[in-house]
């Protein structure tokens, strides 16, 4: 397959990681972003097929309900309150 010639405009230490990154891969840098844009469209186009096999009605329901309080103390608590039924302490 041909390749195509492209200009890209970046910000220079975003350049200078890139090319670094890229030599530490053993890739050249057009060889990486190549392969980022394809992971990214076979991504985004995954996740176009996956919504649009799901109902719209069950799309709506999307982030209307949040999810219990699960943080380390919340989390301790309720082990805690498990046991404690548990073992009739």
């Amino acid at each position: 397959m041909a390749s195509t010639k492209l200009t890209l405009s970046m910000e220079p230490e975003v350049v200078y990681r890139a090319k670094k990154y890229a030599k530490k891969k053993n890739v050249s840098l057009s060889r990486l972003v190549q392969n980022f844009l394809e992971k990214e469209i076979d991504n985004q186009s995954l996740n176009d097929d996956l919504e649009a096999n799901i109902p719209e009605d069950i799309q709506k329901l999307v982030g209307i309900l949040s999810g219990p309080d699960l943080s380390k103390k919340r989390l301790k608590q309720m082990k805690w309150e498990y046991l404690k039924d548990k073992y009739d302490l």
